[in-house]
């Protein structure tokens, strides 16, 4: 299946999104929130945050507990609390205050997992970074570009389906697609263009 093709079609069907942040620091700090958390209350936990602290000095130093009350109720809040200090100081101490620009470098900053670390280098840095959360996972399994239920390996297959110039945008279109469409429980297939092409499709048809 062509990877142009899918995106060019996944754009046509969604609105687009719009990022709440556009610098590396707030975006990787969003990103480490928004691990098993909705993207609405991501957003109004990096927005309160960020009004307190908006600088990545002024978080280094803060206190674990009003970081911990600020960012409530994200997932697993109390343990990002101490992550979201912890990587500050460890950008201030040893990257000069500056977000790394490498995957090696920045999955060495607590909290930050693969999905993460591609978001910051595709929509902070300027770099090709493909993440896959859960609606890529969900996404590439239905469409058939992936027969793995293991992000780190539905990444490597996605890169060799989609160009390269491209990396950076399957996650902010298929995250969409996910929303708006392909949904987890009753996606709306009658309205998707992909669905003569879609696995789930076929396979969802044919037992009905």
């Amino acid at each position: 299946m062509d990877g142009n093709f899918i995106l060019d079609r996944i754009e046509k069907m969604v609105d687009p999104h719009i990022a709440i942040w556009d610098d590396a620091f707030r975006i990787l700090i969003t990103g480490i929130l928004s691990t098993r958390t909705k993207d609405e209350v991501t957003d109004r936990a990096s927005l309160r945050l960020f009004c307190k602290f908006p600088a990545i000095e002024m978080l280094a130093m803060a206190s674990p507990e009003i970081v911990r009350d600020l960012i409530k109720p994200v997932g697993f809040y109390k343990h990002k609390s101490h992550d979201i200090i912890d990587t500050s100081r460890m950008i201030m101490m040893k990257h000069n205050g500056r977000v790394p620009d490498t995957m090696e470098e920045l999955l060495e900053l607590p909290g930050v997992g693969r999905k993460v670390a591609n978001i910051v280098l595709s929509e902070g840095v300027g770099k090709e970074g493909l993440a896959v959360d859960t609606h890529v996972q969900r996404i590439s399994f239905r469409l058939g570009l992936s027969p793995s239920e293991k992000p780190e390996e539905t990444e490597k297959i996605l890169k060799k389906k989609f160009p390269r110039k491209r990396w950076n945008e399957v996650n902010s279109y298929f995250v969409e697609f996910g929303k708006q469409i392909c949904k987890p429980i009753t996606p709306s297939c009658n309205r998707c263009d992909l669905r003569q092409v879609c696995k789930y499709w076929r396979e969802h048809e044919n037992s009905s």
